[in-house]
């Protein structure tokens, strides 16, 4: 089954030029984005992700239509790769299905590569820079609520609730967690645990 996406970005956009195109390709079946290509909230891709089955084609008019970046549209042809589906941008001619495609998107993947190593490199010397001139003060820390974070300490100590729970409530990913509980405890600063004294986390602490 062929199937296209279309995506607009305002409501009065109207997309009957998209309409007509994809049919005209062959698509039997539609679905419709009014979001800008910035958006992460896309419900007809989503509904289409979750629609399409081994064997489809997914055709766009551009594959801009479709992501949001290069990294985003490697990331979704993955997806329908792993679904067996074929992807097919009509302006620009890619088609997964064909070698020549296939080849189209090994060098977009190999230009994104580029692209985020020429990045760190640049943070990387950035850094240096600063440390160099004293100026480097590391990353922001990220506040975190010390009645909060105790509730929901004495829960997972208690099993009523699962660490992936507590830091997702809190905010903060699996490692910044346990980094958290690990100072809460007192281990983090050389204290050890059994003591009189009830840790007790500051306002805010450091990533």
């Amino acid at each position: 089954m062929i199937i296209g996406y279309i995506r607009v970005s305002t409501d009065d956009q109207n997309t009957a030029r998209q309409e007509t195109l994809l049919r005209g390709l062959g698509a039997e079946k539609l679905f419709t984005d009014r979001a800008s290509g910035k958006s992460t909230r896309r419900d007809g891709l989503q509904e289409m992700l979750a629609f399409v089955r081994e064997g489809d084609t997914v055709i766009v008019e551009s594959y801009s239509r479709l992501a949001r970046s290069t990294r985003d549209l490697l990331d979704i042809v993955r997806l329908l790769d792993e679904k067996r589906v074929g992807f097919i941008s009509s302006k620009e001619n890619i088609d997964t299905g064909a070698p020549a495609g296939r080849l189209m998107l090994t060098i977009f993947a190999g230009l994104y590569q580029f692209e985020r190593e020429c990045l760190l490199e640049r943070q990387a010397e950035g850094i240096r820079e600063a440390k160099l001139s004293g100026k480097y003060k590391g990353r922001a820390p990220i506040p975190t609520d010390a009645g909060k974070f105790a509730a929901l300490y004495a829960e997972w100590k208690s099993g009523a609730v699962t660490a992936a729970a507590a830091h997702r409530a809190l905010g903060l990913s699996a490692s910044t967690f346990y980094r958290r509980v690990r100072q809460y405890e007192g281990r983090g600063n050389g204290d050890t645990l059994g003591g009189t004294r009830s840790p007790k986390p500051p306002d805010t602490w450091k990533k």
